[in-house]
């Protein structure tokens, strides 16, 4: 529930064009509101105030990516090495990935959103999702995580103007001909938040308790 709300925040984010980010000490939050009527009477945006709501949406998505970053990065250190090629047997499960390759693929999809974001090529490792063949210990699993999550925040940093128009990545449900960096991040981030959905399951088949689920 806490996952679907947190993808319901983010979808939110997307849909709203004004906001206000707000952080108080290390607790952080994001503040949405409507225009009133009153507003219509205001000045076209200029060039600051859109630099200024880039700004802004940046630093949101800043949070969601912290957030969903510790989350999964935190479930996959916690998973025994052992378990990495844990596959669910009891109930309809047939052809679903590995635990590692829940991994691999979530950091396969980080890095083409993120390439695709930053006008660049597809890594020519991702493979068909899956990520790199030769990435296979949980150590190199865990760089792979955690050098996909830095690529994705560099996307993030250099949104700019929310409007301003890329090449959308071949694996994505957005139109096909151009799209946005700041739609691409997005998915991005949803796109994680729903594995991370799927590797609490595994863990806790295992017997282990995902650590954001601690006390």
């Amino acid at each position: 529930m806490k996952t679907m709300k947190m993808a319901f925040a983010l979808a939110l984010l997307t849909a709203c064009n004004a906001g206000a980010l707000a952080q108080t000490g290390t607790r952080s939050s994001l503040v949405l509101f409507a225009e009133s009527d009153a507003a219509q009477s205001e000045p076209e945006p200029n060039k600051h105030t859109t630099a200024l709501d880039a700004q802004r949406e940046s630093q949101a998505l800043r949070i969601f990516l912290k957030s969903v970053q510790d989350q999964i990065v935190s479930a996959a250190e916690a998973m025994p090495a052992t378990k990495y090629e844990f596959i669910p047997t009891e109930g309809e499960f047939k052809g679903v990935r590995t635990f590692a390759r829940q991994v691999t693929h979530l950091s396969a999809t980080n890095h083409i959103l993120a390439a695709a974001a930053l006008g660049e090529e597809p890594p020519a490792d991702a493979g068909d999702e899956n990520g790199p063949e030769t990435v296979r210990t949980k150590a190199e699993i865990l760089d792979y995580l955690n050098t996909s999550f830095a690529h994705l925040g560099k996307a993030i940093d250099v949104i700019g103007e929310p409007n301003t128009m890329v090449k959308a990545s071949p694996i994505s449900p957005l139109p096909a001909s151009k799209t946005t960096r700041l739609a691409l991040t997005v998915e991005a981030l949803i796109h994680a938040f729903d594995h991370y959905g799927q590797m609490v399951e595994y863990l806790r088949m295992n017997g282990v308790v995902p650590p954001a689920s601690r006390p």
